[in-house]
């Protein structure tokens, strides 16, 4: 009887790809990776200097949302326009903001983007097609009305992306904005980053439907929920979302089911909520979720993923160098760009 031959490198089965995973190549996949990886550790160095009280005001962190910032701009072009939240460094950082503008901004420094004026939570840069931050929750969607109207008008193949958080839903700029882009079929793309708590309120106690995305067809239009750690599945839904709008079909609703590892803010006492209810949720970490796919299917190898995370960190090294080291405002410049004339 004749035995197989089995090669000493024998591997366990492995599933073929899923769809999403296969529909991006390696090079996008590299890119996407290292903008986690960018804005995780921006993200901490920002936290680790607002404790040592570099940094003052306050600040909202994404930690733990990499994949839905990244995934949901990645079918952008630099071209299209996005609108972010108070929560926004990973948006701005997706969307190709240069962490050592953004941090001289934390700073107050001259050389942030604006000015050392607006910090963590109005943070715009128009060169990427980022229209900006805003503190006011759901500010942002009826700008993007606007923007996609302007487009629009101007006969332009653009798209505009508004993020904001599920806590925004219930604000009747949410209703409007959704009601006025569905009807006139504006090239804009609502995503919701749903992270289960808007301040200290559980989305559950707070909303009648299991589903943000649940409330497009009351303004028919698309939409989809996703897993927003999972960043393939990110990436097609926006896809899609993207594509309708650019082809002129009008509007969708992505969300993004996802969890911030912090509070609310640099002062919520996190009393809300369990230990475990957080460690559960740092277990499926986007970023290792993701790299661990990556080995899996020989995108990338250990000493890639290693590259790629101390490239990053090596970065934002260099980009706190350049905010700490910037000039501050001259007092007698204070007021300039920030009332008109």
């Amino acid at each position: 009887m004749q035995t197989e031959n089995l090669s000493l490198d024998a591997r366990v089965h492995v599933p073929p790809e899923r769809a999403e995973l296969a529909a991006l190549d390696t090079p996008a996949l590299r890119a996407a990776l290292t903008k986690m990886h960018l804005i995780r550790k921006f993200e901490e160095t920002a936290e680790a200097s607002y404790m040592r009280g570099l940094i003052h005001g306050t600040m909202h962190l994404s930690i733990g949302q990499e994949a839905s910032a990244v995934g949901a701009t990645l079918p952008l072009r630099r071209d299209d326009y996005i609108l972010s939240t108070h929560r926004g460094h990973g948006h701005c950082i997706a969307k190709g903001a240069d962490p050592a503008r953004m941090l001289a901004e934390f700073f107050g420094k001259e050389t942030g983007y604006c000015r050392g004026r607006g910090g963590s939570m109005h943070i715009a840069d128009i060169d990427s097609g980022n229209l900006g931050a805003n503190g006011i929750v759901g500010g942002g969607l009826p700008i993007a009305v606007g923007v996609g109207m302007s487009i629009r008008m101007q006969k332009q193949d653009r798209v505009c992306m508004v993020f904001f958080g599920d806590g925004a839903t219930n604000e009747g700029a949410f209703h409007e904005a959704l009601n006025m882009a569905s009807i006139w079929k504006l090239p804009v793309v609502f995503v919701c980053e749903n992270n289960k708590y808007g301040m200290s309120m559980d989305i559950a106690l707070a909303m009648a439907v299991p589903n943000v995305a649940d409330r497009a067809s009351a303004y028919a239009m698309p939409g989809v929920a996703v897993d927003g750690n999972d960043l393939p599945a990110v990436v097609a839904a926006a896809a899609i979302a993207v594509d309708r709008a650019r082809s002129g079909g009008g509007p969708s609703l992505v969300e993004c089911k996802t969890y911030r590892w912090r509070g609310h803010s640099k002062s919520d006492r996190n009393l809300y909520r369990t230990k475990e209810e957080i460690d559960t949720w740092r277990k499926r970490d986007p970023i290792r979720l993701l790299e661990a796919e990556l080995l899996a299917h020989d995108r990338l190898d250990a000493a890639d993923l290693a590259a790629i995370e101390k490239g990053a960190a090596v970065e934002i090294e260099r980009a706190l160098e350049f905010a700490k080291s910037s000039p501050d405002p001259a007092p007698s410049e204070l007021t300039s760009d920030v009332y008109a004339g």
